[in-house]
């Protein structure tokens, strides 16, 4: 299966393609889409849909694995990122690709085991698991790979289930 995760954003957009095969990992590309400050705003969303529409359509990905959006301290930004995820799932869904949403927690116990996991933990645990030479930068792309690695485990899970499933009585 090949997965495309995804770090929201509108200043930055990490994004990462990797193949999930029996509990294997294997990067194919990995990215960030960058806007300018001083872009205006809806320029800015057009440049994430559209190169984003452009990885979709390269690597035709069976899911896309996007972080879920909660707010903490500032609410302007959050709005300016669900905007942009907005586009990113409008560019999904004219991609014919299914999104899947993980919480930063899902994601930390999926890569390290650990749903409490601290940033650089979870980081080197996403270069150890895709045998990553250093870890992507910037920290947004490694955050989109760790995000596809999430999905990936998380499918696994889900076949595991069913598997088990047709073997009962």
């Amino acid at each position: 299966m090949i997965v495309l995760g995804i770090d929201p954003g509108y200043a930055i957009v990490g994004w990462g393609v990797l193949r999930a095969e029996a509990g294997r990992y294997i990067p194919l590309a990995s990215g960030a889409v960058l806007t300018p400050a001083g872009m205006p705003f809806g320029q800015r969303l057009q440049q994430i849909y559209e190169e984003l529409t452009a990885v979709l359509q390269k690597w035709q990905p069976q899911a896309a694995a996007i972080e879920k959006l909660y707010f903490q301290n500032n609410k302007t930004t959050g709005i300016g990122v669900a905007e942009a995820r907005g586009v990113i799932l409008l560019a999904c869904q004219q991609a014919g690709c299914a999104v899947y949403e993980y919480t930063p927690m899902q994601v930390k116990q999926a890569v390290t085991g650990y749903g409490r996991a601290k940033k650089p933990q979870v980081m080197e645990m996403t270069r150890r698991l895709l045998h990553l030479k250093e870890v992507p930068k910037p920290d947004d792309t490694a955050d989109a790979l760790a995000m596809a690695i999430t999905h990936g485990q998380a499918s696994i899970s889900a076949m595991r289930r069913r598997t088990l499933e047709a073997f009962r009585q």
